[in-house]
This record gives C-alpha cells, sequence and structure tokens, in this order.
C-alpha cells in the first residue's frame, strides 16, 4: 500500500467520522494549516473551512458512508481516485465523486480538488 493510497484512506475516515471533536483532531492531523479544498459547492482553505464542508455534508447526507470506489491512482505527491455515497446499511450509491489530492510529501495534505460524476435530483 502506497504512502498516497493510505493518505486517501484517512482522508475518506475524516469524511465518516460522526464525532465533531475527532472529526476537527483527526483534520488538523491530515490536513495543512493553509490546505485548501475546492468542489463544484465549495472552494475554501484551513482545518475550519474545511471542517464546516465535512460537517455540512454529514448532515445533509445522514445514514450514509463515504467509501473509496476502486483504486487510487498515484504518482509523485498526488493520488486520485473516485468515492461513493452510500447508505450505511447497504445499498446503491447515491453519490459518486472524483477527488485530486496534493500531498505536502510529509504525509499531510495541502489540497483537494473535488468533482461530482452522479448527485441526486434536488441535491
Amino acid at each position: 500500500m502506497s504512502d498516497l493510497t493510505e493518505l486517501a484512506g484517512r482522508y475518506i475516515a475524516v469524511w465518516n467520522e460522526p464525532d465533531e471533536a475527532k472529526r476537527a483532531a483527526a483534520i488538523s492531523e491530515l490536513f495543512t494549516a493553509d490546505a485548501t479544498y475546492t468542489d463544484p459547492l465549495a472552494d475554501v482553505q484551513g482545518h475550519d473551512g474545511i471542517g464546516a464542508v465535512i460537517a455540512g455534508a454529514r448532515e445533509q447526507f445522514q445514514g450514509f458512508d463515504f467509501r473509496i470506489l476502486g483504486e487510487v491512482d498515484a504518482n509523485h505527491h498526488i493520488a486520485r481516485f473516485q468515492w461513493e455515497l452510500v447508505p450505511a446499511g447497504g445499498g446503491e450509491n447515491v453519490v459518486i465523486g472524483f477527488d485530486v489530492v496534493v500531498s505536502d510529501g510529509a504525509g499531510k495534505i495541502k489540497g483537494v480538488f473535488g468533482f461530482l460524476d452522479k448527485v441526486p435530483a434536488g441535491a
């Protein structure tokens, strides 16, 4: 398992962390202080901004889990992977996304660039 595959797994785990304090601690451990997160719905910087985006998604999709879909493709300090949002009890995904994660080379994320491939109607 590459370091970037492990980093992607930790990134998805942050999105699944239900406890706000644990999630904030994990964000601090995983992201650089000036990290950015950009997707079609958000463009934020820093731990608080990233935490707010994740909290908003968790609020909107209660009872769902994020999972990596397929393999993580990585080179140098960049990883790309597809992910899905599925009911916690199992079932078909309701959202599919594609993220590109840029590492600082020391085990932290300094940037995430996200794309949405499948979204529910009205989302």
